[in-house]
């Protein structure tokens, strides 16, 4: 009785195999990037513009900032000539310092990925060195991530 009946013929056998091992690498895939996403996020802050302004005590130069990295930059030291700036909370605390400012209480700035349109404040005072109006300045913004970005202004 159990002669006459028939198995699945091989080829529904191998097409049902194919299907689930295709079926499995997607799932594996789909499993490996949402593993490898998570460390593989990376900073990237451009620097999309730097205005100087001269006035009677300093020269205050304003950066716009843009995130475009997959994460968020926490940027904590400014450096002018490499020489590190003071974080101030405001107006530069003297005409021979360099201050920033962060637009906070702390001294970061935490730039979160894709936002556009974060503003950071350096103050040169104008007694500081040897500065004078025509100098090129270095400006490296330093994260915690440990990247550096360089802008190079020119003081007018």
């Amino acid at each position: 009785m159990l002669k006459n009946r028939k198995a699945i013929s091989p080829v529904i056998a191998t097409v049902i195999l194919v299907a689930v091992a295709i079926t499995v690498a997607v799932a594996v895939s789909y499993w490996m990037g949402g593993i490898t996403s998570q460390y593989t996020k990376f900073e990237k802050v451009e620097i999309k513009s730097a205005q100087v302004v001269k006035n009677t005590t300093y020269w205050k130069v304003t950066f716009n900032l843009k995130n475009s990295g997959s994460a968020t930059a926490t940027l904590n030291n400014v450096y002018i000539n490499d020489i590190a700036a003071t974080f101030f909370d405001g107006l530069p605390s003297g005409n021979n310092t360099i201050n920033y400012d962060t637009g906070g209480l702390t001294g970061e700035l935490t730039i979160t990925s894709g936002e556009t349109s974060t503003t950071l404040i350096v103050y040169i005072g104008t007694s500081y060195l040897t500065l004078s109006s025509g100098t090129a300045v270095n400006i490296k913004i330093h994260s915690a991530g440990g990247m550096d970005y360089i802008k190079l202004v020119e003081l007018v």
